[in-house]
């Protein structure tokens, strides 16, 4: 079987580190999957390619994330992978066209709240090493805009007695940017880093922080758990340690099944 996995997103973030992942995963145990998406950072990590070149046959099994494809969209299998809550609303949708949801985490499904079959997997985790430089520096990891709340994380590291905050990602709303975060760079007190080996980003901190106002399976926080990372969420963008799953073996399974239901 072919499978094809289209996103309307194939920037950094963590749906897209999701999708290379599980690109990889299914290719090195023996299942055609690529993955199509509108950017071209996905292109060199995985077997890849960009969405307007993506040719779909009707035996194709096709996993779609952040888009909405036409309704006379025909292939012999439809999985709606989802990684969002209110950026991506189901109740909004019209879920017929697919035969099964993917989720994250059952939190997601559960704010989502719609009737449809569906199948609840984690995301696998990248795994990496730390060793804590023992330098009074805290970390941020992700795109930093509104949603993901920067200048907060930034100002409850300081007040943590941390002396510097590293910001590794990319600024995605100048504005936000501009009226939140600028001053503690000019200031120095936080320093952009942009997008980097996870090994040489985590073992440059201490500590990292989110302050994210929603979170479906926050990636930062499934690697932190994995390394003995210390890691500092809030309530509303945290899961469960038992939320996730560290064995890929046991999410290959779980999608070998999904794929094949």
């Amino acid at each position: 079987m072919k499978i094809k996995l289209i996103s309307g997103w194939s920037n950094p973030g963590g749906s897209t580190t999701h999708h290379i992942n599980l690109t990889n995963l299914l290719n090195d145990n023996g299942h055609d999957c690529t993955f199509y998406g509108p950017h071209k950072y996905h292109l060199d990590k995985c077997k890849s390619g960009i969405i307007k070149h993506a040719i779909i046959d009707p035996e194709d099994i096709v996993i779609t994330h952040f888009l909405k494809l036409p309704e006379n969209f025909k292939v012999k299998k439809h999985v709606l992978s989802c990684h969002e809550t209110n950026l991506f609303p189901l109740k909004d949708m019209d879920l017929s066209r697919y035969h099964s949801i993917h989720y994250v985490s059952e939190w997601q499904r559960q704010w989502h709240g719609v009737e449809h079959p569906y199948k609840v997997i984690p995301a696998m985790i990248d795994k990496v090493e730390w060793k804590d430089p023992n330098n009074k520096t805290a970390g941020v990891v992700g795109s930093i805009d509104a949603h993901k709340r920067t200048h907060m994380s930034i100002e409850r590291a300081l007040q943590d007695g941390y002396s510097a905050v590293k910001l590794f990602g990319v600024v995605t709303d100048p504005v936000y940017y501009s009226n939140n975060v600028e001053k503690y760079v000019s200031s120095g007190e936080a320093k952009l880093m942009g997008f980097m080996d996870k090994m040489e980003m985590y073992n440059q901190v201490c500590k990292v922080y989110s302050s994210s106002k929603r979170e479906c399976l926050p990636l930062i926080q499934g690697e932190c758990l994995y390394a003995n990372i210390p890691f500092e969420g809030l309530e509303c963008n945290m899961r469960s340690e038992s939320d996730y799953e560290f064995d890929d073996s046991k999410i290959l399974s779980m999608w070998e099944d999904l794929l094949s239901e």
